[in-house]
């Protein structure tokens, strides 16, 4: 089973192997999406857990006992085809081809299934036709 996850680090936490203790206590994999980590500061990392669900469960109730905040990422991005000029620009920041442009038509072209909502796309599009449901 697959969780997409929101783990918000306090300072004195960021330092913390966490991933490594999900891989070896837990049997849980971490597929690192987008991360916000300085030391000294309050740390952010979006994440994908692969593993058993009783291990997920048994995994982020530990990381909830070590004070991260864990929030389940319901978020998606929305693409306003009425404002969209199909330039392309968010296609070439797309690190999983999920904006990808239609080569006869040149239209764009989102395929959600592939989209991990790195958001790399909202500041890459001139006419701020991409953004978050949340």
């Amino acid at each position: 089973m697959k969780k997409r996850v929101t783990l918000t680090f306090p300072k004195r936490a960021v330092q913390m192997p966490v991933t490594y203790r999900l891989a070896k206590d837990f049997n849980v994999a971490a597929n690192i999406i987008r991360a916000q980590v300085a030391p000294n500061q309050i740390g952010k990392l979006v994440v994908e857990l692969s593993g058993d669900i009783d291990a997920l469960d048994a995994a982020i109730e530990w990381m909830r006992s070590q004070d991260i905040n864990v929030s389940f990422a319901s978020r998606e991005i929305l693409i306003d085809e009425n404002i969209c000029v199909d330039c392309g620009l968010c296609t070439g920041v797309c690190p999983t081809e999920a904006l990808t442009l239609d080569k006869e038509t040149f239209k764009l072209t989102f395929t959600r299934s592939r989209c991990i909502v790195c958001e790399q796309c909202i500041p890459a599009c001139p006419v701020q036709a991409i953004s978050t449901n949340f």
